[in-house]
């Protein structure tokens, strides 16, 4: 199977160098990696440019934006910028984070997965972060979620759900959308792939606003709001953030601002939400 990498990276010179390493020693290589160097002012670019100088299929963009961390719509913009370079012929399209250490039969155990399951839309692996000298789960969603450092989508399924959306929530519901369409999704436990840096190590209280304003976007409505954004702050062992979570939702509600979907995809998605919560109270 033909993959296509895009990977946003702003001031990851600590990091990224680890990241192509592991992608070029993959046992099945992508056809194409697209770097999107991000407003960098660190080394970034230049350790970059060194691999794209070693494998013709490494590929280098650089990008101006803003410095300003805006969960969502940075990242994706910097998504879309490598998008634009790339042509249509691949099976898979992936959005990986710059911060990543893959193991070697990664992108050969998906594709194992693509191939064997035709209605597969989504896949990956899990990531785990360095605790104590040890690397444990990163576990701050559930098992069945892919999270948003390594997605990987079937250019049907990528094509369906519209595309990645430049917002804040756009790694939720690209999986509401893709199972709105049909398609099915999967984690595999044996992919543990090493997040050196954790998630929202540099979120400010700007961003964090904005979980809540995703969930308004997403038409959670109120009470799926208030418990995911329950669950979520106890996750990350910060209450203050519900607090946050529920300001953004309650902001975006008085400023009227525009859904991410539909209100048919807005029912699905509730639907789809309080089945898991009632799921869950039953076991």
């Amino acid at each position: 199977m033909n993959f296509h990498i895009i990977i946003p990276a702003h001031n990851e010179e600590a990091y990224i160098g680890k990241t192509l390493a592991s992608l070029v020693k993959q046992t099945l290589l992508p056809k194409t990696v697209v770097v999107v160097n991000d407003n960098s002012s660190d080394h970034t670019e230049h350790i970059c440019d060194d691999y794209a100088s070693k494998y013709e299929w490494i590929s280098v963009i650089n990008a101006t934006s803003s410095n300003q961390h805006l969960p969502g719509s940075k990242i994706i913009q910097a998504f879309n910028k490598g998008l634009e370079s790339l042509d249509d012929n691949y099976d898979i399209i992936c959005k990986f984070d710059a911060d990543l250490i893959f193991p070697e039969h990664y992108l050969e155990t998906l594709a194992s997965h693509f191939n064997t399951n035709k209605q597969l839309g989504m896949a990956s692996g899990f990531c785990y972060i360095e605790k104590n000298n040890t690397w444990i789960l990163e576990n701050l969603t559930n098992k069945d979620h892919i999270r948003g450092a390594l997605k990987s989508y079937r250019k049907d399924c990528f094509k369906q759900i519209g595309e990645l959306k430049p917002s804040m929530g756009w790694d939720t519901v690209d999986e509401l959308l893709a199972k709105y369409h049909g398609w099915d999704i999967l984690t595999d436990e044996s992919l543990h792939v090493k997040h050196l840096k954790p998630t929202g190590q540099s979120y400010n209280k700007a961003s964090k606003y904005l979980q809540g304003e995703a969930m308004y976007k997403m038409r959670y409505g109120f009470w799926i709001t208030l418990i995911s954004a329950l669950k979520l702050a106890y996750k990350k062992g910060k209450f203050r953030l519900f607090r946050d979570y529920m300001s953004g939702y309650f902001r975006a509600k008085s400023n009227k601002t525009d859904f991410l979907v539909s209100k048919d995809e807005g029912k699905f998605i509730r639907d789809l939400r309080w089945k898991g919560i009632f799921n869950k109270f039953q076991k």
